[in-house]
């Protein structure tokens, strides 16, 4: 008898929503705003990049344990610092321009290139995803990504056996961006991996969302997706990616420095420095749930850290 071990992100097929009734509703959607009822639309229009990839294929290897947010709730309460210190910044987030949108591979790899992004995403095996998010903040979300592994573009990339670090880096435009006009930051904004770490199958590039082009305030039109790590480890709108044998110093491991550090993991047992991690709400239920170590992956990702107990990992 064949035995199948479910992984810690998969549920019953019955609880999960079901692709037809999703689409569905995606499709009457659609129906309500040609008709000219959604009269709110246009303000966050999504950028037509590789329309056709659109909706992709559920992988049912990534469910989830609760129901997805809610469309309207996780594309409108967004933490994107470049466009003010608010979540409301989805009309500020409308002035980026992310068509043409130039990527640059470097550092420790084959041979450096400059790639449009469209370009680089016809390349990749696109897919849609379930995960939970966590935000450092204590609040988190199930969101449906659209996008391909991170070790698709390492092996696109075919860094150097030395490299050990993925540096991410986003856009510098203050012109459209108007938090970035506030010297004190350290734009622009950069994360980072250990290799390890982005090979893991977890690690997930974003391009998309509730099966249409990801929004700009959701950090089109590249984002990592990370969801054992708190929300700020998942850096918006990419242009740079740079193989490294040095460890990057992160935006906000600079700028807060006891509070913020590399790993940043989820840990409930962990406190913030200003507040507890012990529970998180979950955006557009007013309900609070235990949160779960390693944001409930930690089956998957733990060991990846087995030998790193001198090392801060949780904040």
């Amino acid at each position: 008898m064949l035995i199948k071990r479910k992984k810690g992100w998969e549920l019953p097929e019955s609880m999960a929503t079901p692709e037809a009734v999703f689409f569905n509703r995606r499709k009457l959607l659609l129906g309500i705003g040609a008709a000219g009822l959604a009269l709110g639309a246009a303000r966050f229009a999504r950028a037509e990049v590789a329309p056709e990839l659109y909706p992709a294929k559920r992988n049912p290897s990534f469910t989830l344990d609760r129901d997805i947010t809610a469309e309207k709730v996780a594309t409108t309460y967004n933490n994107f610092y470049e466009f003010g210190p608010h979540k409301q910044i989805a009309n500020a987030a409308q002035k980026l321009t992310i068509q043409p949108w130039q990527v640059k591979i470097d550092g420790m790899v084959a041979k450096e290139i400059t790639i449009d992004a469209e370009d680089l995403i016809r390349k990749m095996p696109v897919e849609e995803r379930l995960y939970r998010h966590r935000c450092v903040e204590a609040w988190s979300m199930a969101v449906p990504w659209t996008g391909f592994p991170l070790k698709a573009l390492l092996a696109f990339a075919e860094p150097q056996s030395g490299a050990k670090y993925v540096r991410m880096e986003t856009f510098q435009r203050p012109a459209e961006a108007g938090g970035q006009r506030q010297f004190w930051y350290p734009w622009p904004y950069t994360e980072g991996l250990t290799m390890e770490e982005a090979s893991n199958d977890l690690a997930f590039i974003a391009i998309g969302v509730y099966g249409k082009p990801l929004p700009k305030q959701m950090g089109a039109p590249l984002r990592l997706a990370v969801p054992w790590k708190y929300g700020f480890k998942s850096v918006k709108s990419i242009v740079r990616f740079t193989f490294t044998d040095q460890r990057p110093k992160t935006f906000w491991e600079a700028l807060g420095p006891t509070e913020y550090g590399f790993w940043a993991n989820v840990n409930p047992e962990v406190p913030h420095p200003r507040w507890s991690q012990a529970t998180e709400e979950v955006i557009g239920t007013g309900k609070r749930v235990p949160t779960l170590l390693y944001n409930g992956y930690g089956e998957f990702v733990a060991d990846l850290y087995k030998d790193k107990s001198g090392e801060k990992l949780f904040m």
